[in-house]
């Protein structure tokens, strides 16, 4: 996820399969509980160095892996970047960030960009130092990368539970070689990704992730494709924005359709929404207009929380128990001066605070626990 702009590629577009029609009534749940009820938290140490705390409810100060803990969140979501500018989101990081979340009892799903900075369906640029690489070479980078932050998290004891192999791939990644226009040279370096993941790490369990949740065309005309280059892989990955993606019954409908057909579990990689409409810093927002809202979901502390409850009543109800669970996305990335959105310029700000986790008082909102507990 990024500043949004939506991407379905240009080819997507002419050859996705049509969108189903109407969706499906929602399954009847069984009471069950998720078994991924996640929070993505990549700009925790970033924030954390640059002064951010965190507090209960009630304004007591607390260790965020420990507030996250005690909600009942079950893995949390690492981002990782090959040579980023500032120096965060990179194994050096996620290392002391993976022990901490071990020692809490938090399962760690790695997310792998393959490039210095955001990847997403608008932006898949080449890391600068795989510039001058072939396809070939390009291969070997993504299974040497892929394979030297696994396994330096298997070897200090806190192996990965979950890996995503790419980031919101609607277009491909590793731009131009990658890109929708060559599946030949795209699923080559996803098998790499794959075999170097499980090398290293036998027992995890691989995410390949699109954006647009709510679109069966996109999901279709690219996982068809994926799957005739036989590309082998465990979980279907959506992000599933309400602001961006469209209706929930658009989501359920291709959730229900894409489980069936590939015989994949699927997660919800990634969702969020507003606890306010207001900015803690002087950088524009995200979400900042009412129009931007989802009907029946206010922005407050309880809309939030609520949105939760729903996308997590998503996941619940896909058919045969397929879905998995959801994350929220960078749920702890509160304001501080310095730790803002672009990795190159240290006075960038945070179009994110009014999505947090924690109110503008580094209090955890009711959502925390929504998102921990929550039982179909």
């Amino acid at each position: 996820m990024r500043r949004r702009t939506v991407l379905a590629a240009a080819g997507a577009a002419a050859l996705a399969a049509p969108v189903l029609g109407a969706a499906p009534a929602m399954a009847s749940t069984d009471g069950r509980r998720l078994e991924i009820r996640g929070v993505d938290i990549s700009s925790l140490p970033k924030n954390e160095d640059h002064g951010a705390v965190y507090r209960t409810a009630d304004g007591r100060r607390e260790d965020p892996i420990r507030l996250v803990a005690q909600a009942g969140v079950t893995h949390a979501r690492l981002k990782v970047w090959v040579n980023p500018a500032d120096g965060y989101n990179n194994k050096a990081h996620i290392l002391p960030l993976a022990r901490r979340l071990k020692r809490a009892g938090i399962g760690i799903w790695v997310d792998f960009h393959y490039s210095d900075n955001w990847a997403d369906p608008a932006h898949q640029t080449k890391p600068a130092a795989w510039a001058d690489l072939d396809v070939a070479g390009l291969t070997r980078a993504v299974y040497d990368h892929t394979a030297d932050v696994l396994g330096a998290l298997k070897r200090q004891g806190t192996p990965a539970d979950l890996v995503q192999i790419g980031n919101e791939l609607n277009g491909g990644m590793i731009w131009p070689e990658g890109n929708w226009e060559h599946f030949d040279n795209l699923t080559a370096f996803l098998k790499a990704g794959l075999r170097a993941a499980r090398d290293t790490t036998p027992r995890i369990r691989t995410i390949l992730h699109l954006a647009n949740g709510g679109d069966n065309g996109l999901y279709r005309w690219w996982f068809d494709n994926v799957v005739s280059y036989g590309v082998d892989f465990d979980i279907i990955g959506l992000s599933y924005y309400p602001f961006w993606h469209g209706p929930i019954a658009d989501a359920a409908a291709n959730m229900a359709d894409i489980t069936a057909r590939y015989g994949k579990p699927c997660v919800i990689a990634e969702t969020a929404y507003p606890f306010t409409l207001k900015s803690e810093d002087d950088v524009n927002d995200i979400l900042y207009d009412p129009s931007q809202l989802t009907e029946g979901f206010p922005a407050t502390p309880a809309g939030q929380a609520a949105w939760l409850r729903a996308v997590a009543d998503l996941a619940a109800a896909v058919p045969g128990g397929q879905g998995l669970g959801y994350c929220y996305w960078e749920g702890l990335w509160t304001y501080r001066a310095g730790s803002g959105w672009d990795s190159t310029d240290p006075a960038s700000g945070n179009a994110w605070e009014n999505l947090a986790l924690f109110d503008f008082e580094d209090r955890a909102l009711p959502g925390l626990r929504t998102l921990g507990r929550y039982r179909s």
